[in-house]
């Protein structure tokens, strides 16, 4: 099997590195648009071959695209257009909608299968890549029944080497829960640091001030522009719903607070406690 990763960055890389290191592959290869990522994912043996876009499309019994959502709904298409009926074409973006409406009547569609592997962090980049990454969360296969059967199956073996749980969706009921789980908690965590920025001038307070509660809520802060405007973008009208409910809530709270309502407090906070029994199922 040789597999084909197009974009080396944290989940690119990541995949090409367990991928290889679990043996599900004999061979894997590499195509990013920036020189650097290539050229340091093949040094620190995340891929086995630097190649070219088209030797990437060529040669891959599995192509994985792993490019921000934004270059994907360009792209795919494209490589739709070259791959022959060997030929598997995935791709890991946050957002599956607009993707699978773009190759909907793909003469090659079914070679394509619509993946979202629910891992990843903050950090960007080839050098970001860590190996043990998607242990044990869900990976999402989004309008199973446009993609061949076998393919289908071929891609969960897959994710299953990388000790992942299979969830099926469809491709519009997927970007609207991950505008609940994932999208939305980058929005928030962007604005929180702009605000303790904005507030607190003084940055070395910010560091020797800041704790667990802190750092764990702006942790996603730190996640990369290039990936994450193309996304918010892309799932705007979720994003949009999910929102003005977030800041409604906020409304809530700070009418609590302003009216020195100690019970309404109470009751809101053991209200988003049932959240509790939500994780830890």
């Amino acid at each position: 099997m040789k597999l084909s990763v197009i974009g080396l960055g944290l989940l690119g890389g990541s995949l090409a590195l367990d991928l290889r290191k679990r043996k599900f592959a004999d061979t894997v290869i590499g195509y990013d648009k920036n020189p650097v990522h290539s050229a340091f994912a093949k040094q620190v043996g995340i891929i086995d071959e630097e190649v070219s876009f088209d030797e990437a499309v060529a040669q891959g019994d599995i192509i994985i695209v792993a490019v921000p959502v934004s270059a994907v709904v360009k792209i795919l298409p494209q490589i739709l257009d070259k791959v022959t009926e060997r030929q598997i074409v995935i791709d890991v973006a946050s957002c599956k909608g607009t993707i699978c409406e773009r190759v909907k009547y793909h003469q090659n569609r079914r070679r394509y299968v619509a993946c979202h592997p629910m891992a990843g962090t903050e950090n960007s980049g080839p050098w970001s890549a860590i190996s043990g990454m998607f242990d044990g969360k869900a990976f999402i296969i989004c309008d199973a029944e446009d993609s061949d059967e076998k393919a289908v199956a071929t891609v969960r073996d897959m994710f299953e080497v990388l000790n992942m749980n299979p969830m099926f969706f469809n491709s519009y009921n997927h970007d609207i829960h991950v505008a609940y789980v994932s999208h939305i908690p980058h929005v928030c965590s962007f604005a929180l640091a702009l605000t303790v920025l904005e507030k607190e001038k003084n940055e070395k307070n910010i560091f020797n001030l800041a704790s667990g509660g802190f750092k764990s809520t702006v942790r996603l802060a730190k996640s990369n522009a290039e990936m994450w405007t193309p996304i918010f973008h892309d799932n705007k009208e979720n994003v949009l719903s999910v929102l003005d409910t977030y800041i409604e809530k906020l409304k809530d709270f700070r009418e609590l607070l302003q009216n020195g309502d100690t019970d309404g407090m109470d009751n809101y906070i053991n209200q988003a406690n049932r959240v509790k029994k939500v994780l830890n199922k």
